[in-house]
């Protein structure tokens, strides 16, 4: 085969990290992207709403991007569609539960006319381009979950998507790993494996275990109100939630409107079922005793605005917590979110309640044993860990070599990375833009790093602003230099120190008039430079400095 003849395969997220999963598969005039994920924002990206990839290279290429494929319904791997599909507008393909939640998102935004949609179940194959792809049934949290078969002239890939091996499903079937074992017998070139639990050894439990550990806690606290927060996403707990419930009798509030969306799609689409009479409304809920019920809530990883948070903050509209209440948390912090889970843990504690946060959840994806399974059925020539921060998938790639995978065959990608692929050879051939595109609001990537920079230094050191009253076209003051502060902490004699300020400030900008330098840009990091300087010397803070030059104002 020429270099042309290579399959290329380009991450444009989703590794070094949990979240904002999307890879690029190209071969010859066709380009298949698998996932679109949102990343939750970090501690230090402030003012971030969310965090999506950046699609350049897509753009770049629209001529040849044929469609974006989802594995499961996971925010990271769908939040970012309703962005990016503004600039990268093509087919979007998914089965059918993950496909509804894609087009409530859609819907919100008004993109469903605008946006091309098919619908693929477990065992059906699509043509795109010079791709075809075979949508394989897995396990997950999440109802209809895929892992993707992507033949190529290069070869076959198997892309796992994020999955476990459960043998007792609480809905549908368990994975199908004859389909696994049918695909690596007729030869994998690569494949693309979850790597979030790769350093966990042995087996992920089944989801019906939290279901008896429910039972248990349901039984223990009968005499309380039951507050259960857990993914809005996560439908097998959801149901196994209002299982629970309604074999002790209880009557179920769902409150978030992430988990109104979730449940009220899934049970159209017959993915969860509700015993009748089980859910009620707010406007009900003071009409049974309080040890008659559940409310099933957002907010289990601490997030400010979900249900949890202002039921634990007292500014919810109809629930409040109270000491005589026993609250769930049935999920994992998501890596990054440990302080927030802290945060609500202890204001739910506050309130005087109970609180149970361990043994309360099993994880969606596969431990080292079914890592090592998945890899025995695909046999692949090539291992890629996918879906992980980098130690995640450095063990995912020490299991691919325990199971005799060659050194050389076992690939670690970061983000951007092209590498080019076939039965001959492997190598990283090129580097695209990718990364971080933040969204705050309605301005998506025009937040770049200079602001987030200058965001933090605010937070830190707060803002010192000069105002010069000097009018450079008639050369004259009209007014007193002025040295303002705000969240900056000051030292005793902040009196003296602003004082000192506006001096150097004052000179500053003679000596520059005097010099006979009138361009205002330039007048102005000159006394920003030295401000920050002095407020260096003297405080040790670095406060974000804002010199500003004011005009005169023109009499009419």
């Amino acid at each position: 085969m020429s270099r042309t003849d290579k399959l290329k395969i380009i991450p444009l997220g989703g590794l070094e990290t949990i979240g904002m999963n999307m890879t690029a598969f190209e071969y010859g005039r066709s380009i298949v992207v698998v996932d679109c994920g949102i990343a939750f924002p970090e501690d230090d990206m402030l003012g971030i709403d969310l965090v999506i990839p950046d699609v350049t290279y897509l753009k770049d290429n629209i001529e040849r991007v044929r469609a974006f494929v989802i594995t499961h319904g996971h925010e990271d791997h769908i939040g970012a569609l309703p962005y990016v599909l503004g600039e990268v507008n093509v087919p979007v393909y998914a089965t059918p539960l993950t496909m509804a939640l894609i087009e409530h998102k859609l819907e919100e935004r008004g993109m469903l006319d605008s946006t091309t949609r098919w619908v693929v179940r477990h065992g059906e194959t699509i043509s795109l381009g010079e791709f075809k792809i075979e949508m394989i049934k897995t396990n997950h949290s999440i109802q209809d979950a895929s892992a993707l078969a992507i033949y190529s002239p290069a070869g076959t890939v198997v892309h796992t998507g994020d999955f476990k091996v459960d043998y007792t499903p609480v809905y549908g079937d368990s994975i199908d790993l004859q389909r696994f074992a049918e695909i690596g017998r007729q030869g994998v070139l690569a494949l693309m494996s979850d790597s979030t639990n790769a350093e966990e050894e042995g087996f992920t439990m089944s989801e019906r275990t939290v279901g008896q550990t429910l039972g248990g806690i349901f039984s223990e606290y009968k005499d309380s109100r039951l507050i259960v927060a857990t993914f809005a996403s996560n439908v097998d707990r959801v149901q196994q939630i209002i299982n629970t419930a309604h074999q002790f009798g209880r009557r179920v509030l769902v409150q978030g409107r992430s988990m109104i969306n979730a449940i009220s799609i899934a049970s159209e689409m017959g993915y969860i079922r509700i015993p009748y009479d089980t859910l009620i409304s707010e406007n009900e809920l003071d009409k049974y005793p309080e040890e008659q019920t559940v409310i099933i809530t957002t907010g289990s990883q601490g997030e400010n605005m979900a249900g949890l948070s202002r039921m634990a903050g007292g500014t919810h509209k109809y629930i409040h917590i109270k000491p005589t209440d026993t609250v769930v948390l049935s999920s994992n912090p998501i890596p990054g979110n440990e302080q927030a889970v802290s945060h609500i843990i202890n204001a739910v504690s506050a309130r005087g309640a109970n609180i149970i946060f361990q043994d309360v959840h099993v994880s969606g994806h596969a431990r080292q044993e079914e890592l090592k399974l998945i890899y025995t059925l695909v046999n692949p020539l090539y291992a890629i860990p996918v879906h992980g921060e980098y130690r995640h998938l450095r063990a995912n790639a020490a299991l691919a070599a325990q199971l005799g995978i060659p050194k050389d065959h076992i690939i670690l990608l970061h983000s951007g990375d092209v590498l080019e692929i076939d039965k001959k050879g492997a190598e990283c051939t090129d580097h695209v833009q990718a990364g971080p595109v933040f969204v705050d609001g309605t301005l998506i990537g025009d937040i770049g790093r200079e602001v987030m920079r200058d965001r933090k230094r605010l937070a830190q050191d707060g803002v010192l602003i000069a105002i010069m009253p000097y009018d450079l076209k008639e050369r004259r003051w009209f007014g007193d230099v002025q040295v303002r502060s705000r969240g900056f902490a000051l030292v005793d004699e902040s009196d003296a120190l602003i004082e000192q300020a506006r001096a150097l400030v004052l000179r500053t900008l003679e000596k520059k008039i005097a010099d006979g330098q009138y361009d205002g840009e330039k007048i102005n990091a000159s006394v920003r430079n030295a401000l920050a300087s002095f407020m260096v010397t003297q405080t040790g803070r670095k406060p974000l400095v804002l010199p500003i030059i004011v005009n005169p104002v023109e009499e009419s």
